[in-house]
């Protein structure tokens, strides 16, 4: 599992995807988002502006990362 640090309070999800580089895009990231193919915290989530926080674990692609406070 990757451990994404993030300064802010919170990251939203579609920007943790470009900020891990698992997307291309802000549009890749809303389309993977809408089909359902991205997991938060073991559920699948289709809120492209779901607020992670340190702790949550998202899932995508065979790829895991991890939300840490830097």
């Amino acid at each position: 599992m990757e451990t994404i640090q993030i300064e802010t309070e919170f990251i939203k999800l579609d920007a943790l995807l470009k900020f891990a580089s698992l997307v291309a895009s802000g549009g890749e990231a809303k389309q993977v988002i809408g089909e359902g193919l991205v997991r938060v915290n073991g559920e699948v989530c289709t809120q492209r502006g779901k607020k992670l926080r340190p702790g949550d674990t998202v899932d995508f692609d065979r790829c895991s990362l991890r939300v840490e406070k830097l």
